[in-house]
């Protein structure tokens, strides 16, 4: 399965003939074909090419629609990055 970094993603906006690509706590996700996604925004407050994760936990529906649309990818993160989160 293909892997983004956030700058990969960003490239797939839905403007000017690129896909509209989402992503979702570590998955990419096309969302070109959908109406709700049309040039690349979803109801006038997100922009495609941009992890939604956050977003998510605030929308009048879960995660759960993404069933609807293609998973393409994995996001990971920028090469260089290190994992700042604490130890269990």
């Amino acid at each position: 399965m293909r892997r983004f970094t956030p700058t990969e993603l960003a490239q797939h906006h839905g403007q000017d003939g690129a896909p509209a690509y989402i992503a979702c706590a570590g998955c990419v996700y096309d969302v070109s074909d959908s109406f709700l996604w049309r040039r690349g925004r979803h109801q006038a407050r997100h922009c495609a090419g941009a992890d939604l994760t956050a977003a998510l936990e605030e929308a009048p529906h879960g995660p759960d629609l993404l069933a609807r649309v293609s998973q393409v990818g994995l996001l990971v993160p920028p090469e260089g990055a290190t994992d700042r989160s604490p130890a269990p």
